[in-house]
């Protein structure tokens, strides 16, 4: 071994807000060093640290914004911070290409119950139960989709550019986190979507579908919508009325009452 290789290289890292859940407790909310990989660049770094590139938003090494390439040196601070939710930091350094489009996701196998909910503000969501890791990271690239998961091992894959870890285990809480991290409140467009198979819904006259509907819901409902893809049929009945307070809870529309 070269003295040159013998050297031991150190850099001080700091990671913000809730980057922090993904570390061992005596690293979080204050620096610390961490001995680097050699010629390891700083996103190999903050990977082996536990932190998936897809939460990070920005990094600073000694006070200037680098890109996931940087390779690190000894001495180095290096700040991270996760998404920011109002502050623009397309201006800096961009550690990925922006999402073409409307926003679109992949679930995986165990976000059964997000999906659903997603689905019902009217986001375009692919997901089975049984997707493995592999199809689901194959679908975020091929279709520019955003991945949806608690995993964090899936999100460090290379192919992945676009995720979300919801620190959340409480569905409508997942929910909320998904809106105010893409911002997405504008675009719900409430049961506008099948939440059984993603499909867009149409209008489609009562008449069409009467005999596929109950008896009960030909007789008091005149609205009826039909799934393009897996033709499902839904209708604006009482179900709908109770499930808008909540729609407007997850989406932080609700009106507050009066003092």
């Amino acid at each position: 071994m070269t003295q040159a290789e013998s050297i031991v290289a150190i850099a001080h890292f700091r990671f913000y807000a809730e980057l922090n859940d993904f570390l061992v407790s005596s690293q979080r909310q204050s620096a610390f060093p961490y001995r680097l990989s050699r010629d390891a660049s700083v996103k190999h770094m903050i990977e082996a640290l536990g932190v998936p590139h897809t939460e990070v938003e920005l990094i600073l090494v000694d006070g200037a914004p680098v890109d996931f390439s940087h390779r690190l040196q000894d001495g180095e601070h290096v700040s991270v911070y996760p998404s920011f939710a109002s502050i623009d930091v397309a201006p800096l350094v961009r550690l990925r290409p922006p999402v073409a489009g409307a926003a679109r996701f992949v679930a995986d196998a165990h976000m059964g119950q997000l999906a659903k909910n997603l689905r019902m503000l009217g986001f375009d969501v692919l997901y089975r139960n049984d997707y493995s890791d592999a199809e689901v990271a194959r679908l975020a690239a091929c279709e520019d989709r955003i991945v949806l998961t608690r995993d964090r091992d899936l999100l460090i894959r290379k192919d992945i550019v676009h995720g979300c870890y919801l620190h959340s285990t409480a569905s409508d809480a997942q929910v909320m986190e998904v809106i105010a991290r893409f911002d997405l409140v504008q675009s719900a467009r409430a049961f506008s979507r099948c939440i059984a198979c993603n499909g867009e819904l149409k209008t489609i006259d009562k008449e069409e579908v009467g005999h596929r509907v109950p008896q009960h819901s030909r007789q008091f409902y005149d609205r009826f919508f039909e799934c393009r893809e897996c033709a499902r049929v839904y209708w604006e009945g009482s179900h709908v009325e109770r499930m808008r307070p909540r729609v407007a809870r997850m989406l932080g529309t609700e009106k507050q009452g009066a003092g």
